[in-house]
């Protein structure tokens, strides 16, 4: 055969022999776009080795080789470069078939480094018994939506289930359980379009949490800027509903930012609720870190400031604080102060734990101790209420907390009234 038609051959066998790799790596399943510069890496480097039925064809091989020599160094140092960092393909150690190659490509996963270990302190009871099996069986029933499993809170089984002493408390997220944010540390589901909102939401909140004989609910919600009202009305609904089914109940209410529009923030800090909270998360440094793009420290603190000025006396502000992303103690402090001036009543701090690797990391694991410290430190400040701890979370055993802070205060005020009456009569 002519020079031409050998080079024709060996081409047709040369490619033979890729599709062999390429394919073999369909054994484990589809190949990833990463994976599939590996595979071409293996082939790069069979490419120069490859063996010709004859010895006239092998010269022309080599001849084409060596004129592309200088570009495929180049893409192997490239794809060698991209292999340190994502996986890495390697033949297996048997050979056979046409053209020296198996059927197999054994795929070894880069090396990682080992997770930290959560220390003894974080680890938090499975959750059971019967009314955590009551709570969970009613959320399904009326397809309802808990932030407690929405963000795989560690407390839901000492929440739902009363914790041995008592108040069950509960956190319902309305208005779906998908989010138009995406902050670095949650993890509720995003997107950029929801599902719509359900009109029947609001009412069968009412209903679940008057099934459960709840003395205090927490309602939360995602963040829906797709919406004219970012959901503010269907927010404020839902608190309707809830003194409605049961004026006693105490309602707390986790609010978005509503980008900081002062309409929507009056519309739901008057609907009813008794406490009206939103979290600043971090420390002002950190919150583009932490937080989506869209929210923001003054903002928040903005909210927080608008809420209180135009609810009830009786009512009060909350907000919450992640430690453990990087913050520092005077960054801490400055906030405390800030959160003061904005007229906060009840401020919490709990310890940031990665949801999954895809989230950011955890900076620092901060100990029972520290947070004992900030407690003291908080009420020092003039908050009327703080908890802290590592498990604590904004709406954490909500309800013993906020009971418990009313009895003082109950106390406190009988106590003066006993004073002023010996007074009197001495």
């Amino acid at each position: 055969p002519s020079l031409c038609s050998r080079i024709m051959i060996a081409s047709k066998a040369f490619h033979s022999t890729s599709a062999r790799v390429f394919n073999s790596a369909r054994v484990i399943g589809r190949a990833p776009l990463h994976l599939q510069n590996k595979q071409q890496r293996q082939f790069l480097s069979l490419s120069t080795s490859f063996s010709s039925p004859s010895s006239s064809t092998s010269r022309a091989s080599s001849t084409a080789a060596a004129a592309s020599t200088s570009r495929l160094e180049s893409l192997r140092t490239q794809l060698q470069h991209e292999d340190s960092e994502t996986l890495t393909v390697s033949p297996a150690t048997a050979f056979a078939g046409p053209g020296g190659l198996g059927d197999v490509v054994q795929i070894t996963k880069r090396k990682t480094s080992k997770r930290t270990p959560k220390p003894k302190w974080l680890k938090a009871p499975l959750p059971e018994g019967e009314h955590y099996h009551r709570l969970k069986s009613t959320v399904r029933r009326l397809k309802l939506a808990t932030v407690c499993e929405e963000a795989r809170c560690p407390n839901i089984g000492e929440c739902w289930g009363g914790g041995g002493e008592g108040t069950a408390t509960a956190t319902i997220m309305v208005m779906g359980d998908t989010c138009t944010r995406g902050c670095s540390f949650c993890a509720v589901k995003t997107s950029r379009a929801p599902a719509p909102l359900d009109p029947e939401e609001p009412s069968n909140t009412a209903k679940a949490v008057a099934e459960w004989g709840l003395d205090y609910v927490v309602v939360t919600s995602v963040d829906r800027d797709e919406l004219p009202d970012q959901g503010a009305a269907h927010l404020a609904e839902t608190m309707v509903e809830l003194k409605l089914k049961n004026p006693k109940l105490l309602v707390e209410c986790l609010t978005p930012d509503f980008r900081g529009n002062e309409d929507l923030i009056t519309q739901v800090a008057l609907s009813g609720l008794d406490v009206y909270a939103h979290n600043v998360e971090t420390v002002e440094r950190l919150q583009r870190r932490v937080r989506d793009h869209r929210a923001g420290y003054k903002q928040s603190l903005a909210v927080l400031a608008l809420a209180k000025k135009v609810m009830p006396a009786h009512t009060l502000t909350k907000t919450s604080l992640m430690l453990g992303v990087g913050e520092t103690d005077d960054e801490i402090r400055t906030t405390l102060k800030d959160l003061r001036a904005s007229g906060v009543d009840v401020v919490t701090f709990g310890q940031y734990l990665r949801p999954s690797r895809r989230h950011m990391p955890v900076k620092a694991f901060v100990t029972p101790e520290k947070f004992d410290e900030w407690q003291v430190e908080a009420e020092a400040m003039g908050f009327k209420y703080v908890a802290s701890g590592p498990l604590v979370r904004s709406s954490y055993k909500a309800g013993e907390f906020f009971v418990k802070n009313l009895l003082k205060e109950n106390l406190l005020k009988l106590e003066q009234e006993k004073q002023q009456q010996q007074e009197k009569m001495g």
